[in-house]
C-alpha cells in the first residue's frame, strides 16, 4: 500500500510539481520508480487500486490552495459571470476572464473524462514518463525562445490584471489553449507548461500566461478531483485513508507555497530552468535505466 511517508513525499511532490511546469503526473511515475517503490509504482497504472483515489484528493488540496490564493480575483471573474448571465452580455473584463476560463476548460474537461483513465494505465510507465519529460523540455525552451523574441519588442509591466488577460485573448484562442492542455493527460507533459507557452503563442506575455494558467488549473483540477471523489470511500481505500489524508495535507501546502513563489517569479524570469531541468533530468534517468537494466 502506502506509507505515512510515502505518501507525504508523493504530496509535496503533486503540490509542487503541477505548479511548477515540470509534470506532476510525469514525477509521480518516475519518482516511486526512482526509490524502488515498486507496490506504489504498480499501483498507478492498474484499473482499479487506492492510488486513483489518492491522487483525486491531492488533486482536490492542490485547487483549493490555487483558490485560496486567487480568492480576490475568483470573487470578481464569479460575480463578472453571474452578471453577465443577468444582463445577457459580457460588458466588463471580469465576465470576459470568466467565459474566457469556461472556454479553455471544456476542451480538456471533455477530453479528460474520456481518455484519462485509458492514459493512465497505458502510459504510467517509466521510459514513456521520460519520452513526455524530454519534449515537456523541448516545449518549454520554444516558450522561452518566444519570450526572448517579445522582450526585443516590448517591456513587461510590473503587476498582471484581469484586464490585460481579457484584452488580449479572444475565445478562439482560449479553446486552442485548452485542447493544447490535453497533452497534459501523458506522463512528463506539464499542463502549467503547456498552458503557458501555448497562452504565450495566443498573444499574452510570459506573465499573463502564467496568470491565465494558474487560473484555469483551479475548476480542471477541482473538477476532475471532485467527479471522482466518491472513489474515496470505496474498500480499495480501506485502512490508507489516513494516509491520503495527510498526503493530501502535504499537497495543499506545498501547492499554496508554490503559486505564492510563482506568481512572482514569472513578473520577469523565463522558462529556461525548467526547460534544462527537464532535459537534464530526462536524460539522466534514462541513463540510470539502462545502467539498471529497466529498459
Amino acid at each position: 500500500m502506502i506509507t505515512y511517508f510515502q505518501a507525504i513525499i508523493m504530496g509535496l511532490l503533486q503540490g509542487i510539481s503541477e505548479l511548477f511546469p515540470v509534470s506532476s503526473l510525469g514525477h509521480s511515475v518516475l519518482v516511486p520508480w526512482l526509490l524502488n517503490w515498486h507496490i506504489l509504482l504498480a499501483d498507478q497504472s492498474k484499473s482499479e487500486s487506492f492510488f486513483l483515489s489518492f491522487v483525486v484528493v491531492l488533486h482536490v488540496a492542490t485547487a483549493t490552495a490555487l483558490l485560496i490564493f486567487y480568492r480576490a480575483t475568483w470573487w470578481r471573474i464569479i460575480k463578472g459571470f453571474f452578471g453577465s448571465l443577468n444582463s445577457r452580455r459580457i460588458d466588463n473584463p471580469d465576465a470576459r476572464l470568466a467565459w474566457l476560463l469556461i472556454a479553455a476548460t471544456i476542451p480538456a474537461g471533455i477530453i479528460g473524462l474520456a481518455f484519462e483513465h485509458e492514459l493512465r494505465t497505458q502510459f504510467a510507465k517509466p521510459l514513456s514518463a521520460i519520452i513526455f519529460l524530454f519534449i515537456n523540455g523541448c516545449i518549454l525552451l520554444l516558450g522561452d525562445y518566444h519570450i526572448k523574441q517579445a522582450s526585443r519588442r516590448q517591456s513587461y509591466k510590473q503587476v498582471t490584471t484581469t484586464e490585460n488577460i481579457s484584452a488580449k485573448l479572444t475565445l478562439r484562442r482560449a479553446v486552442i489553449i485548452g485542447i493544447a492542455q490535453v497533452g497534459a493527460l501523458f506522463a512528463g507533459i506539464s499542463r502549467s507548461g503547456i498552458t503557458i507557452v501555448s497562452g504565450m503563442y495566443s498573444g499574452l506575455d510570459h506573465e499573463d500566461a502564467a496568470r491565465f494558467s494558474f487560473l484555469l488549473a483551479t475548476p480542471i483540477i477541482f473538477g476532475a478531483g471532485l467527479i471522482k471523489l466518491p472513489d474515496f470511500f470505496s474498500n480499495l481505500d480501506a485502512g490508507v485513508r489516513s494516509q491520503i489524508l495527510v498526503g493530501g495535507l502535504a499537497a495543499g501546502v506545498a501547492a499554496y507555497l508554490t503559486v505564492r513563489f510563482l506568481d512572482k517569479y514569472f513578473r520577469n524570469k523565463t522558462l529556461r530552468p525548467f526547460a534544462i531541468y527537464c532535459l537534464g533530468a530526462s536524460l539522466a534517468m534514462l541513463l540510470l535505466g539502462l545502467v539498471r537494466g529497466h529498459f
